[in-house]
């Protein structure tokens, strides 16, 4: 492609991104200081190239979805964000009182504020998170709260109702059995070792272990589920504002996938997604009438995908520059 068609291809996009409407030789003859001719000329090579289509109800064209990925791998460069989106942001990276899941939530929802488009995290806690300890904290009325650490600082508890007659005294020596035998297993690995070589010793030592026993177990459990399930969505009807959204089909059907768990988990990004990386069409598994821009992270034992997504006519150069502020926020080595 020559710079004259680059040139019209980048102007095509961006009018449409800006406008919603088709965009005519007429109205870049001046912008590109060439001929109405001339600019038709060129934009039929591009319709040729599968780059522009033509709108049925005008003589302007638009962007197709080769067009776009064209425009973002070459044309486009991501945009600064301004110092008031700044400050937004790092009110919450600085804010040390937010636990990680916390920031990364109000994060998502600021996300969705910025470009109104609907903004998910997809988050999990680290498979190499491992046990640091277990603490049992007796409250009134025969209930207990069950407290997990890992390695990593991740905190989790659990609330019983003790059955009548359970010794405290029984849990808090398991407790100090699970500490002195499973430090540093990874969490993963946690339940298992509890039914194999716990179960056994507290059986010999503890009157109620099958009480004490399911505890310890559906705490493990619990928490190794919770280690995976984090989906936080903001924005979901902004997506649904853009004008591309007039059919009340595709809108239910838009909406159904929103509130389908294995369509959600299709948006996740795969262990070699580095970087801020953009699906545009049919190169995403959700939508195929969608785009989806995407990052990573890894930090504090926490792992997972921020995704914004929009219709293809998106402002790529905002969301690629502020989902790349973010990606080099949270990827800040401690």
């Amino acid at each position: 492609m020559n710079n004259r068609q680059e040139n019209i291809l980048k102007s095509i996009v961006e009018s449409y991104i800006k406008t919603v409407k088709p965009v005519g030789s007429k109205s870049l003859c001046k912008k590109l200081n060439c001929s109405s001719a001339t600019i038709r000329n060129e934009m039929a090579k591009l319709e040729e190239a599968g780059l522009l289509e033509k709108n049925h109800i005008s003589s302007g064209r638009i962007p197709s979805e080769a067009g776009y990925k064209y425009y973002v791998e070459h044309l486009m460069k991501p945009k600064e964000l301004t110092g008031e989106d700044v400050l937004k942001l790092q009110t919450i990276f600085q804010n040390h009182e937010l636990q990680l899941s916390d920031a990364i939530n109000k994060c998502v929802e600021i996300i969705s504020e910025m470009t109104n488009y609907t903004s998910i995290v997809l988050g999990k806690k680290s498979y190499d998170n491992k046990l640091q300890q277990v603490s049992i904290i007796p409250l009134k009325d025969n209930k207990i709260v069950a407290l997990v650490c890992t390695d990593h600082g991740i905190v989790e508890n659990k609330q019983f109702n003790l059955p009548n007659n359970t010794s405290i005294n029984e849990i808090v020596k398991t407790c100090e059995i699970i500490n002195k035998m499973l430090i540093g297993t990874p969490i993963t690995k946690v339940a298992e070792r509890l039914e194999y070589e716990i179960k056994p010793i507290i059986a010999e030592k503890i009157e109620q272990y099958e009480t004490v026993y399911n505890i310890f177990s559906k705490t493990f459990y619990d928490f190794a589920h919770q280690m995976h399930d984090n989906v936080h969505m903001s924005g979901k009807n902004l997506l649904l504002e853009a004008p591309e959204y007039n059919n009340l089909e595709e809108v239910k059907a838009i909406l159904s996938k929103f509130d389908d768990d294995d369509f959600i988990k299709k948006i996740e990004a795969s262990d070699t997604e580095e970087g801020v990386n953009v699906y545009i069409g049919g190169e995403n598994d959700f939508d195929p009438n969608v785009t989806i821009i995407k990052t990573t992270f890894h930090r504090n034992g926490e792992d997972g995908t921020i995704a914004i997504i929009g219709p293809k006519r998106m402002e790529y150069a905002k969301v690629v520059g502020l989902l790349s502020y973010i990606n080099e926020e949270l990827n800040k080595e401690e």
